[in-house]
């Protein structure tokens, strides 16, 4: 309640201008938090839910709870120990690129609090690849999953974008536990393109081979790369994109990156760039229902989207989703926002019975879900 009733409201007043000076404003922060581990260890302590029935796990990866921030928030991997001292289940750091790219010209982000929405066209804007796996090599205790977003550079041919993916995996393999393949982000010319059918059949089947290269050279894990795909697909799209997954083995999906469409805001704004938040939660929910039904409840969804509270959280759950992701809503419910949303989600169970998280998925209570579909490649793990 502090947050919302008197730091937002200052922290909007004073960054009205450029909501990215507020965003900056966290990071260096959390930077400073991160620096004492006795910070750290207090702040864990006091915000850390630790409960047997949100632990899962998911494509391998074992997760002490289900709520994690997603990429874009922290896209340097500046505020790591910061980060991870939040409550959250797991982090992913980037989008990042081959190379340093500057982003597009300020203002880029844009509040639109009767919404509870952000609307940004922030462009890819990172120090590189290279400073992100320096940044992450740091880490010597993580105690929760690390994701790195990766993508390609805003110069980069269509053609030529398959590299840039790879060379970025090849950098951070040692050091993420997985990896997210940002193929839908509206800010970067052509990037949605990688998500048809044959854009999309090359570059997974380079980054799986990439990834048992990896593997291999290093004695290591084949670990998961998922696709984060947009919310502005028709169905027959998303059809075929799930047709490519099964094909490739994919591990998951994350559904969805930020939408490109206007409707039904109550703000008046002509900004370009992709709208996250409230307005999305209503399509993200569709669309993870719909690949839920589509592949039987056998491929693990990350569910983005409009997520603010437990409630939200359950509803992405029962709608088929394993894992979720907040960037929005850290924004206007505040640092503690994964602590809100584990505490709540712990008062559900107890009111509906539920013993387990894996009860919930799909709104299919105490039912067996099959092993995943794409769980024949060695090593790869059912996810629950």
């Amino acid at each position: 309640m502090l947050y919302k009733n008197i730091v937002r409201p200052i922290l909007f007043r004073l960054t009205r201008e450029d909501p990215e000076i507020a965003h900056e404003w966290a990071i260096k922060l959390l930077k400073i938090a991160g620096i004492s581990k006795y910070m750290c260890g207090a702040l864990r302590n006091f915000i850390a839910i630790n409960d047997p029935r949100l632990v899962q796990k998911v494509f391998g990866l074992e997760f002490k709870n289900p709520v994690g921030l997603a990429a874009g928030f922290d896209k340097n991997g500046e505020a790591i120990a910061g980060l991870t001292s939040l409550g959250f289940g797991f982090n992913t750091f980037g989008t990042v690129t081959p190379l340093n790219q500057k982003g597009n010209d300020r203002p880029r982000m844009f509040r639109l609090p009767k919404d509870k929405a952000l609307i940004n066209r922030m462009g890819f804007n990172n120090l590189g690849v290279l400073h992100l796996a320096i940044r992450l090599s740091t880490i010597k205790r993580r105690g929760i999953p690390i994701g790195a977003s990766i993508g390609k550079a805003r110069n980069t041919h269509i053609k030529n974008a398959v590299d840039d993916y790879l060379d970025c995996l090849r950098l951070l393999y040692k050091f993420a536990d997985f990896f997210e393949a940002n193929i839908s982000s509206p800010n970067t010319p052509e990037l949605r393109t990688l998500q048809y059918e044959n854009h999309l059949e090359q570059l997974l089947m380079a980054l799986n081979h990439k990834m048992t290269q990896l593997a291999k050279k290093y004695k290591g894990p084949f670990k998961p790369v998922i696709p984060k795909i947009d919310p502005d697909l028709s169905w027959g799209e998303l059809d075929a994109i799930l047709e490519v997954c099964e094909r490739q083995r994919m591990m998951g999906l994350i559904v969805a990156n930020t939408t490109v469409k206007r409707s039904g805001l109550k703000t008046e704004i002509k900004e370009d760039g992709g709208l996250s938040g409230e307005p999305l939660r209503e399509r993200a929910l569709e669309m993870v229902r719909y690949i839920f039904n589509s592949t039987d409840g056998t491929l693990p969804i990350i569910g983005v989207g409009g997520i603010f509270s437990a409630e939200d959280a359950y509803e992405m759950f029962k709608a088929g989703a394993s894992l979720i992701q907040v960037f929005t809503g850290m924004i206007y419910e505040g640092p503690f926002i994964a602590r809100n949303i584990n505490r709540g989600l712990v008062k559900i169970f107890e009111r509906e019975g539920i013993k387990h998280i894996s009860e919930i998925r799909g709104g299919k209570r105490n039912e067996k879900i099959g092993k995943c579909y794409i769980a024949r490649r060695p090593g790869c793990q059912p996810h629950y």
